[in-house]
């Protein structure tokens, strides 16, 4: 392991370290009985809260998980260095989205191979964008684009005609 990598792993280790902080302030300032855990693993960190009452870190359509992860993310790369990603869960929210965000998008794909008309999605996070264009980046009859600004921006899925 070269200098560069002992560098960045200690980054690293110190954001993981910032990130365990601000979770379980987070946590304990919510008054929520729940576990905090965080783990490095490929140049990322993954912090999770885990246990019966974490429903007020997720909020409503996960606004509030995401603006954690947000600041989660802020903390462990502060001074603007873009080193790696920070994911923040929340009682395996994160995957229940994704399933939910699947199955949404295959019927927009069916609806707009049916009609021959685009089928625009709800407004949508950058994360929750990012599932559906990855899921349905395969198919050969659909394509798919964002349009709009943030906080409305939304995914369209479009039929290709042949």
């Amino acid at each position: 392991m070269g200098f560069d990598d002992e560098a960045e792993q200690e980054d690293l280790a110190e954001g993981a370290e910032r990130v365990r902080d601000l979770l379980g302030r987070l946590a304990q300032a919510f008054d929520l009985d729940v576990r905090v855990t965080v783990a490095e693993r490929d140049g990322e960190i993954f912090g999770e809260f885990a246990g019966e009452d974490v429903g007020p870190l997720i909020g409503h359509r996960g606004q509030v998980l995401d603006a954690i992860q947000h600041l989660a993310y802020r903390m462990a790369f502060r001074g603007g260095r873009d080193r790696g990603r920070v994911l923040v869960d929340a009682g395996g929210y994160r995957e229940r989205r994704a399933v939910a965000l699947r199955a949404m998008a295959e019927r927009a794909a069916q609806d707009a191979v049916r009609s021959g008309r685009r089928v625009a999605l709800e407004p949508m996070s950058p994360l929750e964008r990012r599932v559906v264009h990855e899921h349905l980046k395969e198919r050969v009859d659909v394509e798919t684009y964002s349009e709009g600004e943030e906080p409305a921006r939304r995914l369209i899925v479009a039929p290709l005609v042949e």
